[in-house]
């Protein structure tokens, strides 16, 4: 099962000048819960928008860049490439950014989704999520607190029968 992780603002907002718009310390921590043991599959000027490598995690970089090599990376040219080194695992994860989102949606079963509510000026967009193709099996909603300045929601979402490949 192919799953597309991500935080998106309600205008599909996923960041600007390679960084993220908001910081949500929980959601930070879903990520790495659901992450950790995982294949992660991300572009990259994702990648480059990390200190370093994530622990615990096999990075798959998505690149143009023919001879691009980063120490403790797998890197490849395709989504497709990306995601048949990670055959093996049972749920890797794509992480984006917005290309790669897009590029991988096709093959993926499952989006995590933290919905953060507010609309930010970006650079980089979440694609929409057609419901004739997704449906919505899980909601939480957070309030804003004195570690998050918005509110926001973690969505699940499973594709439907029939409707991709």
């Amino acid at each position: 099962m192919v799953t597309i992780i991500a935080a998106a603002a309600e205008n599909n907002a996923l960041g600007k000048d390679n960084d993220l718009v908001w910081h949500l310390p929980d959601d930070f921590k879903r990520f790495k819960a659901l992450t950790t043991g995982h294949h992660i599959i991300m572009g990259r000027k994702t990648f480059e928008s990390f200190p370093k490598p994530l622990p615990n995690r096999v990075h798959i970089l998505v690149t143009r860049q023919e001879d691009y090599q980063k120490e403790g990376c797998i890197t490849v040219n395709s989504i497709e490439e990306a995601l048949a080194l990670a055959k093996e695992d049972n749920q890797p994860f794509i992480i984006g950014g917005g290309e790669i989102y897009r590029l991988g949606m096709p093959y993926t079963d499952k989006i995590e989704l933290t919905r953060v509510h507010g609309e930010f000026e970006a650079d980089t967009f979440f694609p929409e999520i057609d419901p004739e193709q997704w449906e919505l099996t899980g909601s939480e909603y957070h309030s804003k607190d004195e570690r998050h300045n918005y509110d926001f929601t973690y969505l699940t979402y499973i594709k439907k029968p029939g409707t991709g490949k």
